[in-house]
């Protein structure tokens, strides 16, 4: 028999972010701070619209693009959060999670032999999803030094003729990096002198603890050269609804919406009436999800500086990403000794690019209970390794 596998497909690697996870959910005991999701339940106004639509029966397919009232509403929503307005009728569709707005803007965009340009530590998609289009993916590794920011020279350097996409990841997943407006004014600068496109995933956009959320698509020349991915599970606490949305110039989201169509029909015809619901009375629950995990990264904060372990301090997201090579070890093989010695699973920093060692990705999105506990123990830990 001939080989039934793609060679692209088996040469890319799974993803690192749940194997330490599965270990943990097996051990007795153990405490996982290895996965980005909430450990608050969607709140109880957007979960009761999504019910009173199955009891009305709303269980029909709905238009490919998404429903007329939800793309209004996130039209609506932009304007009043970022002060960008786009058509809902021609430049708004929605997704099956954010991650399926990332796949089909790339496969929109991109024809084999671009390059895509990743900046890493990032969210583990992005690169399989540009190798799948057929695109070379160009990494550019970010710096502790720059607080895991993007720059205007790094951008530049990174750039060829063939380069066509720029991933930006802010609020960054893992590191907890943001982008303020005077960091994407300098590569905005770039992006019209190299003729790029963005594709700009602000899934985390509500969760930023220094001020309000800057968009690339907010500055001058760039909402017409930027797909804007965003979604309800970070925000919302509504990930297994899995409903996001892109955001793009008509002749890019006509090409994202053909794919759209003959790969997913529509997204989840429940979830799209829960985020109606979501955008038009959930700012309340987002404050309330912020304020808590902006004291629980205050808390982690200060127990790193007490336990002498550096970390940069992170203005997004809900991860914080401390820097561990003072101990010798590789990001894998501490995060498993860890998770053996003191059953705590966090998440080795490689899996998320290999600029990534040196580094673990620890999330926060548990109860101070929780990361009081597990705190604990990696102050245990470190300890031990001091003392050897």
């Amino acid at each position: 028999m001939r080989n039934p596998l793609c060679e692209k497909v088996v040469n890319i690697k799974p993803s690192g972010i749940r194997k330490f996870f599965d270990i943990a959910s097996e051990m007795k005991d153990a405490i996982s701070l290895g996965v980005g999701e909430p450990d608050f339940d969607t709140p109880w106004h957007i979960r009761d619209e999504g019910i009173y639509s199955l009891e009305q029966g709303r269980t029909f397919y709905t238009s490919n693009a998404g429903l007329k009232d939800l793309k209004i509403e996130i039209s609506r929503y932009l304007k009043r959060r970022i002060g960008v307005e786009y058509d809902y009728n021609h430049e708004i569709m929605v997704t099956v999670g954010g991650s399926e707005g990332i796949d089909i803007a790339l496969r929109a965009m991109i024809d084999p032999g671009d390059e895509v340009l990743i900046p890493q530590p990032s969210y583990v998609s992005y690169e399989p999803c540009a190798i799948l289009t057929g695109a070379k993916p160009v990494i550019i590794e970010l710096k502790a030094e720059n607080e895991f920011r993007l720059t205007a020279q790094e951008l530049r350097d990174a750039c060829t003729d063939k380069t066509k996409v720029l991933v930006l990841p802010f609020p960054n997943n893992p590191t907890g990096a943001i982008m303020e407006r005077h960091d994407l004014e300098a590569i905005a600068e770039v992006i019209e002198e190299k003729d790029l496109y963005v594709i700009s995933d602000e899934i985390y956009s509500e969760l930023s603890y220094k001020g309000d959320h800057v968009s690339i698509t907010q500055l001058p020349g760039m909402r017409e050269r930027t797909v804007l991915i965003n979604g309800f599970s970070k925000a919302y606490a509504m990930t297994g609804w899995r409903l996001g949305y892109a955001c793009a110039p008509q002749i890019i989201l006509q090409q994202m919406l053909k794919i759209h169509q003959f790969a997913i029909m529509c997204a989840p015809t429940t979830s799209q009436y829960a985020a109606i619901e979501a955008l038009k009375n959930g700012d309340e629950d987002v404050s309330k999800m912020r304020e808590a995990y902006n004291q629980r990264r205050r808390f982690l904060m200060d127990a790193f500086k007490r336990m002498g372990l550096e970390c940069f301090e992170p203005y997004g997201a809900f991860y914080v990403f401390p820097c561990i090579k003072e101990f010798g070890m590789t990001s894998e093989e501490f995060a498993m000794a860890f998770l053996e010695e003191e059953k705590v699973a966090v998440v080795p920093g490689t899996a998320f690019g290999d600029c990534g060692e040196g580094f673990l990705r620890i999330s926060y999105a548990y109860s101070i209970d929780n990361l009081k506990v597990a705190i604990g123990r990696l102050e245990k830990f470190i300890t031990k390794l001091r003392n050897r």
